[in-house]
C-alpha cells in the first residue's frame, strides 16, 4: 500500500505532499490541472522511462518519493530523481539502484493501469496470460510442462544445426582433422610437463663436461683440504673436557663432509656426456615449439586441442548415425510438445467458460445488463506461452453477434469491458492482492449510470486492495473513500499545481463542479450530496 507520496518540480507541480490511506482514492480536478502528473509520478517509481522534459522549467531536477508498506508490514521507500540534464537516478530505501531494479521491486507494490496499459488487454497475448492466471495452478503446471518440452525440442534442433553443412564441407573438415590428429598422435603427447622435464635434461647434457669438472674440483677440495683439516682439529681437541662441545660439533662436521663427498662422487658418475641424446632432446623440444605455433600456447593446450579435434572427428565420422539418432529424438520431442500444448489448451478451454461468466457478471454490475463475454481458445502458432490464440468476444447488446473486444465495442463499452476483466481477475485471485492499483482515466467514454457502476466496481476492487483512480466523473469520485483535488493557480507569474484531500464541504463543491462545471450551483450541490449519500462515502 502507498502510504505517502512526495513530488517536487515535476511539470507544473512545484511541491506536492500526500498521505494516502486504504480503499479507493479518487484524484480529480479540471482538465490540465495536473491530475495525470500524479499517476505519472507513481509510474516513475515503477521504473517507467524518464524524460528530462518533465522537469519543471527553471528547476535542476524533478524528484519523486513514495513510502510503501509491503505484505509483511515492512516499509519500503522508492525514489526517482530526473535531472534536467543527464540520466535519471533511482533509489530503494536510500540505496542507489538501477531503473530495472526499481521496476522489479515496484512489481511487488504497484499495479499500473494507465490508458496504454489498459488498452494492452486488447492484445491476444495479454488475454492469454490473464486466462492462465484465472485457471490457476493446473494451467501453470501445464504451461511449465509445455515450456520444458519445447526447451528439449530446441536443444535437439540446436544439435542438428551443429551437425549441419553440406557433404563436401564435412569431408573437407574430416580431412583437415585427420591430418591434425595424425600429426599430434605421431608426436606421442602424453605428459603436459614433458617439455619442462626435457628442458632440465637439455641444460644438463649441454654442459655435461662443465658439470663434471665442477664436481671433480669440489670433491678434490673436500678430500684434500677440508677433510684433512677437520681430522686434524678433532685429533687436537680429543680428550680435553673443556673442549668436548666443540669437539662434538667438529666430529658432526666430519660426518657431514664425508657424506657430501659421497654425494659429489655419485653426481659426478651420474653426469652423462651424450651428444646424440642431446640432439634427440633438442629435436623433441623443437617439435613442441612447432606444434605450439599451430595448436596452442603450451603443451597442455596442444594436448587439449588434440583431444577436442579427435572428439570432433569421431562425431563427423558418425555424422549420419548421429543425425538419425537426433531425428528420432526430435520426433519424440515434437510429440511431447504437441501433447503438452494440447494439455495446456484443455486447461484454458476448461477455464474459458467460468472466466466468461465471471466477466459477464461484472458487466451487468457495470450497467451493461444485456452484454456478454465469450472466450475462444483456438490453435495458433507455437510461442513461448503455448500454441493457442485466446480471444475475448463481446456482445454489447442482446441479439447482436459477438465480435472481438478490440473491434466491436465503443469507447465506453470497451472501458467497462476491460474493467470487468480486471475486476473478475482480481476477485478470483488471478491477480495477486496487496498491491496498490493505479487507474488513469479508466472511465473514458463512460457517463451517467454507467459511470456510477464503474465507481462501484472500483470501490469493490478496493475492498481488499488500495486503489487510486484519476477520474473526470462525479459518479466515480463519489464512490471513493478519499478524494484528492488537484488545482492549478498563478503564483508569482508561474502556474503551479497543488493537491489536497477534500473534506466534506470541499468535496461537495468539487463534485458540483464535475457535474455542472461550477461549484455554486444549488442543484449541482444537491446532486453531489445525493451521490455521496448513495455511495455511502464518508470524509
Amino acid at each position: 500500500m502507498l502510504l505517502e507520496l512526495r513530488v517536487t518540480d515535476l511539470g507544473i507541480i512545484d511541491e506536492l505532499h500526500l498521505l494516502i490511506g486504504p480503499g479507493l482514492t479518487a484524484i480529480t480536478g479540471e482538465t490540465g490541472a495536473g491530475k495525470t502528473l500524479i499517476t505519472g509520478a507513481i509510474a516513475l517509481l515503477a521504473g517507467e522511462r524518464a524524460d528530462a522534459g518533465i522537469v519543471r522549467d527553471g528547476a535542476s531536477e524533478a524528484r519523486v518519493e513514495g513510502r510503501f508498506e509491503n505484505d509483511a508490514g515492512d516499509e519500503v521507500v522508492l525514489a526517482r530523481v530526473v535531472p534536467a540534464v543527464g540520466r535519471s537516478r533511482a533509489y530503494i530505501d536510500g540505496r542507489l539502484a538501477s531503473a530495472a531494479e526499481l521496476a522489479q521491486r515496484a512489481v511487488e507494490l504497484l499495479d499500473l493501469h494507465a490508458q496504454h496499459a489498459h488498452q494492452a488487454l486488447l492484445e491476444p497475448s495479454a488475454q492469454r496470460r490473464i486466462l492462465d492466471a484465472f485457471a490457476g495452478k493446473s494451467a501453470a503446471t501445464a504451461l511449465e510442462g509445455y515450456r520444458t518440452a519445447r526447451a528439449t525440442l530446441s536443444e535437439v534442433d540446436a544439435q542438428l544445426a551443429e551437425l549441419g553443412g553440406d557433404t563436401r564441407m564435412r569431408e573437407r573438415e574430416i580431412s583437415l582433422l585427420e591430418f591434425q590428429v595424425g600429426e599430434l598422435d605421431a608426436a606421442g603427447l602424453d605428459d603436459s610437463f614433458e617439455d619442462a622435464t626435457l628442458e632440465d635434461e637439455e641444460q644438463q647434457l649441454a654442459d655435461a663436461q662443465g658439470l663434471r669438472d665442477a664436481l671433480q674440483a669440489a670433491r678434490s677440495a673436500l678430500d684434500d683440504t677440508v677433510a684433512d683439516g677437520i681430522a686434524s682439529g678433532v685429533t687436537a681437541m680429543s680428550g680435553r673436557a673443556p673442549l668436548a662441545g666443540a669437539e662434538a660439533r667438529l666430529r658432526a662436521l666430519q660426518v657431514d663432509a664425508g657424506e657430501l663427498a659421497h654425494d659429489l662422487r655419485e653426481q659426478f658418475e651420474a653426469v652423462v656426456d651424450d651428444p646424440s641424446r642431446l640432439e634427440v632432446v633438442r629435436a623433441r623440444r623443437q617439435l613442441f615449439r612447432e606444434l605450439g605455433r599451430k595448436y596452442g600456447a603450451n603443451l597442455a593446450d596442444v594436448i587439449a586441442f588434440r583431444d577436442d579435434a579427435n572428439a570432433r572427428l569421431v562425431a563427423l565420422r558418425s555424422h549420419d548415425e548421429r543425425v538419425e539418432q537426433l531425428e528420432w529424438a526430435r520426433a519424440d520431442a515434437l510429440t511431447a510438445v504437441d501433447a503438452a500444448a494440447l494439455s495446456l489448451r484443455a486447461e484454458r478451454r476448461a477455464a474459458a467458460g467460468p472466466f466468461a461468466v465471471a466477466v459477464t457478471t461484472q458487466l451487468r454490475e457495470l450497467a451493461m445488463p444485456g452484454a456478454s463475454i465469450h472466450v475462444e481458445v483456438d490453435a495458433g502458432p507455437m510461442v513461448d506461452d503455448g500454441a493457442d490464440e485466446v480471444v475475448m468476444f463481446l456482445a454489447a447488446n442482446p441479439g447482436e453477434p459477438p465480435g472481438p473486444l478490440a473491434r466491436v465495442a465503443s469507447g465506453g463499452e470497451r472501458s467497462r469491458a476491460l474493467l470487468a476483466v480486471r475486476v473478475a481477475a482480481q476477485t478470483s485471485g488471478a491477480v495477486p492482492g496487496g498491491r496498490t492499483l493505479v487507474f488513469d482515466e479508466v472511465d473514458a467514454g463512460v457517463g451517467g449510470e454507467a459511470g456510477a457502476a464503474v465507481g462501484r466496481a472500483l470501490a469493490d476492487l478496493a475492498a481488499d486492495a488500495q486503489v487510486l483512480c484519476v477520474t473526470h466523473l462525479a459518479q466515480v469520485a463519489a464512490c471513493a473513500r478519499t478524494q484528492v483535488v488537484v488545482r492549478k493557480g498563478d503564483v508569482g507569474g508561474r502556474t503551479i499545481a497543488a493537491a489536497a484531500v477534500a473534506e466534506r464541504e470541499d468535496r461537495v463543491s468539487e463534485l458540483s463542479r464535475m457535474l455542472a462545471g461550477v461549484e455554486e450551483s444549488d442543484h449541482a450541490r444537491r446532486h453531489a450530496e445525493e451521490l455521496l449519500e448513495r455511495a455511502g462515502s464518508t470524509s
